[in-house]
């Protein structure tokens, strides 16, 4: 499938419990062109699934299926990011005709908007594409966007009471079904780290069963109190690795770039292996690393990063070796909005001059 933007992700294994659900997205996926929100709470499933359907519908586009991640972006930054991946032209004036060009011609395509934040901005982007032959996928926690079909995401089986990670069956209720928490609880007690037991009597102790409000759609006290539960046994390095990919603005990032950024001199390889034991981390592409924006949440709360050494670091990076700059492009964005919010001219300038071997 093509690799634009960001990408797309490998399709998911162990895809449980969501049977259903991606049959009936497959249908709503026909030859008109469409326009789909998963929307759904925090670590319920809805980039997995997004990929997943990614991956069963490529036939049907001839392989023309791409994953874009948007966050809280701007609308002329996510008309920049596409025009980057897409391969048209990104002057100011230029972005929008030639996209509209670009995804008029070729066939069908089907679109992934990956964790979408911002409705304004999506909503103009959506409209100034309209009437191009694209199939556009939106996954967000929530979407206040009218002309997009909403289909709401939730726990896999929970409507039927059954668990889909029969070794923790029993902390399926406590866990509120939530899919996220399961597999790392899952992920613990596979590593031998705790039994059930010593799970279901921390998560008790710790109140999780209580009503209370929480900070924002990431703050999911299931899986915040199972990063608690690890933390303490983590090592020095597999934490300071955390502690950057919570922080880190863009994309997945390589497992070099990671050990430099953390300071990791030694033992790097055995600290990610011990952070993909417990399921703590995601690995979108071989030998690049992120984590769900729930995780990232639980673990940026306790822990702080000085953000402009993302900045120097892939700046550095990118300018020593030009040739990475379109996998890097998501940490070259971070980087211009860095340079952006402190008013640094001549950060400006060095990214510009970046950014320009992408245009």
């Amino acid at each position: 499938m093509t690799a634009v933007g960001r990408a797309f992700p490998p399709r998911p294994r162990g895809l449980k419990g969501r049977a259903q659900e991606l049959e009936t997205l497959d249908r709503l996926v026909g030859k008109t062109p469409t326009r789909l929100a998963l929307v759904g709470g925090g670590g319920s499933g809805k980039s997995m699934l997004a990929a997943a359907l990614g991956h069963r519908v490529a036939p049907r586009f001839e392989g023309r299926v791409h994953w874009f991640r948007i966050g809280a972006w701007d609308l002329q930054t996510l008309l920049e990011i596409l025009a980057v991946g897409f391969g048209t032209p990104s002057g100011a004036d230029q972005r929008l005709p030639g996209l509209r060009a670009f995804l008029s011609t070729g066939g069908p395509r089907f679109v992934v908007l990956d964790n979408h934040e911002d409705d304004r901005a999506t909503a103009k982007l959506l409209d100034a594409l309209d009437g191009t032959p694209v199939t556009f996928l939106v996954t967000a926690r929530r979407c206040l966007l009218a002309g997009v079909l909403v289909y709401p995401v939730t726990a896999p089986l929970v409507t039927t009471g059954r668990s889909a990670f029969p070794r923790v069956a029993a902390l399926t209720r406590l866990l509120r079904w939530n899919p996220l928490a399961q597999d790392v609880a899952d992920g613990i007690v596979e590593s031998g780290e705790a039994t059930v037991a010593d799970l279901q009597a921390f998560l008790a102790a710790r109140g999780l069963g209580r009503v209370h409000v929480v900070a924002h759609e990431d703050d999911v006290p299931e899986v915040s109190l199972l990063v608690d539960f690890v933390w303490r046994r983590l090592s020095p390095q597999s934490q300071r690795m955390l502690a950057v990919l919570a922080h880190v603005e863009g994309d997945h990032v390589d497992e070099t770039s990671l050990a430099q950024l953390a300071r990791v001199r030694s033992g790097a390889e055995a600290a990610l292996t011990e952070l993909v034991r417990l399921r703590l981390v995601q690995e979108p592409l071989r030998g690049r690393y992120t984590l769900h924006a729930v995780v990232r949440y639980a673990v940026a709360a306790r822990t702080t990063f000085d953000r402009a050494r993302f900045y120097h670091h892939y700046v550095r990076l990118l300018e020593r070796e030009p040739a990475r700059i379109l996998r890097e492009q998501t940490h070259l964005f971070a980087a211009m909005d860095h340079a952006h919010r402190t008013s640094d001219l001549g950060a400006m300038l060095r990214v510009e001059r970046l950014l320009d071997r992408l245009r």
